[in-house]
């Protein structure tokens, strides 16, 4: 029997109305005790290993990652709830179906629940006694999805069960609870460590992408059975931070491994096919009957754009119960690849997520990156900037590429469209660096070592980890790891960079200055990594500019600061 109150389960109607584009604040609500809770709270106390110590817990390989992944996904749905709603009778409701792992609300143009069953089993068993909505004046196209809408037969008459769903914010922090929280630290390397705890994609978050691909995988696999839609890029390098958007690519190179396999005898048996001229063509022919599918068929897809002629040919649209923007591309399987690394990178030292989150944010701060393309700089290429100084250390904090390829064995041999992509994919055979180095001079050291690099000459280069010279005259050069011809940051115009090496500059000096006047942070005064996030900091370079003045502010305190430092240390000689 169903539980009391509940029981009028539908599919998510499909209207003839195109719905207006909208990215909604996501807000989590998750109940103390549940799994998903639990998990959330591993999640969080992992990776947060002091500074230089090594981190003796099991790592996973990323493919195994994606295999869980997706496994998990395939067990779950996505269900509209009403705003009103028994947590106690919902689960009973559902577990008439089977056994629940774990669940979680969370809200975004309305109240959301992701329900993950034991079995795949459940969720077949959950369509089958769900209904197509009855829209009077308007018609529903019947597409069975794991995308419901739950209503309730009669209004709950009690609201304190209410009270078991809390409420927990799903997005990044303000601009003002940042500053609040980077003050309140105890050091800089707090501050940076504060800050990739505040940003990173939660346990549930990530759990949310890999369920939006999978209803993707849903649709796009009418026209293409055992297809695979797979996240990659800042969804699941690790270096994604709450809001970023959903890329995913349409793998129908999975079709293909199922069919090959020993042929016995002198018969060999192959599909009928359509042929096209080149595999460009083909491409943009699947991503254009994808793109429909998802316009009119897709539940909760809305602003679907096909984008067939760009280089990189893709489908862009807004999944509104989730809240992602999302771009579909197809056998993209070198991004994967990259994603893996950068996975990979992230999880051999405690500090490089921290650094690069910071230095990502210290970029976003000053305008160095937008979400808008054009002449900025990446957040790609702001991570494989991080990822060089650290190979720069001495002794370094991570290997190279070709170091990684060294070690790999026949199992990591990867080649894709030409290009040799292999590394090692056990973390058991690579050995911890012995760097010890903080993250606050760390941090320094970067803004350093970037404020007098010779861009002019000089390519950035993590599989060989050393400068070389540049092959082009872009002003920044940084070497494709896998397309080793190509130039990450091609786009990047000469001004760009400049304001680049400028605030790297300044930053160096105002951190420089804290470390040498060491004065005791204060709740309310801005310091540190706080200090480096004031717009004034770009700003006072611009302005001085402008004004043309004999020399900085900057430069008089630095002046200022070298004559008393002198005099002190006169004072103390005579002494």
């Amino acid at each position: 029997m169903a539980a009391r109150g509940l029981g009028l389960l539908t599919s998510l109607p499909l209207r003839a109305r195109r719905s207006q584009v909208q990215r909604p604040l996501c807000r989590l609500l998750s109940c103390p005790g549940t799994v998903a809770a639990a998990v959330g709270r591993e999640e969080q106390s992992s990776g947060r290993a002091e500074t230089g110590s090594e981190d003796r817990t099991p790592k996973k390989r990323f493919s195994e990652v994606q295999k869980e992944r997706r496994e998990q996904a395939q067990r779950t749905v996505l269900i509209h709830c009403p705003n009103k709603i028994s947590e106690k009778k919902f689960l009973k409701y559902l577990s008439q179906h089977g056994s629940i792992n774990n669940h979680f609300f969370y809200e975004s143009f309305g109240l959301y629940a992701v329900v993950e069953f034991s079995q795949k089993e459940s969720v077949a068993s959950l369509q089958n006694v769900t209904r197509t909505p009855s829209l009077g004046t308007e018609a529903a196209i019947p597409f069975r999805s794991r995308y419901f809408n739950l209503k309730l037969k009669t209004p709950l008459n009690q609201t304190s069960e209410q009270s078991s769903i809390r409420c927990r914010n799903q997005s990044s922090p303000s601009s003002k609870k940042l500053f609040e929280l980077l003050c309140c630290a105890e050091s800089v390397d707090d501050q940076l460590n504060t800050l990739l705890r505040e940003f990173e994609l939660t346990e549930e978050n990530t759990k949310l992408r890999y369920l939006t691909c999978s209803l993707i995988e849903d649709v796009a696999a009418a026209y293409f059975p055992d297809c695979t839609v797979r996240p990659f890029g800042s969804s699941v390098n690790s270096f994604g931070k709450l809001g970023c958007d959903l890329d995913m690519f349409l793998d129908l190179d999975e079709i293909e491994k199922f069919s090959t396999h020993k042929v016995s005898g002198n018969f060999l048996m192959e599909f009928q096919v359509k042929n096209v001229p080149s595999e460009r063509i083909a491409t943009q022919k699947i991503l254009s009957v994808v793109g429909e599918c998802l316009d009119h068929f897709g539940p909760g897809c809305v602003g679907v754009q096909k984008i067939l002629n760009a280089r990189c040919p893709l489908v862009r649209f807004s999944h509104q119960a989730s809240g992602f923007q999302c771009d579909l591309t197809t056998n993209n399987r070198i991004a994967l690849k990259s994603s893996e690394l950068l996975y990979m990178y992230g999880a051999l030292d405690s500090r490089v997520r921290a650094l690069v989150f910071s230095i990502r944010c210290w970029a976003r701060a000053h305008s160095l990156t937008s979400s808008i393309p054009g002449a900025w700089i990446t957040n790609f290429s702001l991570t494989v900037m991080v990822i060089f100084f650290l190979q720069r250390r001495s002794p370094p904090i991570l290997p190279t590429l070709d170091y990684l390829k060294t070690l790999a064995d026949a199992e990591d041999k990867c080649i894709i469209e030409g290009h040799n992509c292999t590394f090692v994919r056990d973390f058991n055979r690579i050995k911890p660096s012995g760097n010890s180095e903080t993250l606050e001079l760390l941090l320094k050291e970067f803004f350093e070592y970037f404020g007098n690099f010779a861009f002019n000459k000089n390519s950035i280069n993590i599989r060989q980890g050393r400068e070389q010279n540049k092959p082009e005259s872009s002003p920044l050069h940084i070497q494709n790891p896998f397309e080793t011809s190509l130039n990450i940051s091609k786009n990047v115009s000469q001004s760009q960079l400049q304001k680049f090496v400028d605030l790297a500059r300044e930053s160096a000096w105002i951190l420089h200055q804290e470390d040498k006047d060491r004065l005791s942070p204060s709740n309310n005064q801005p310091w540190g990594l706080a200090a480096l996030l004031l717009p004034s900091v770009a700003n006072s370079m611009s302005l001085a500019k402008k004004k043309k003045k004999p020399a900085s502010e900057r430069i008089k305190n630095l002046l200022e600061s070298i004559k008393s430092e002198s005099t002190e240390n006169s004072t103390a000689t005579n002494g």
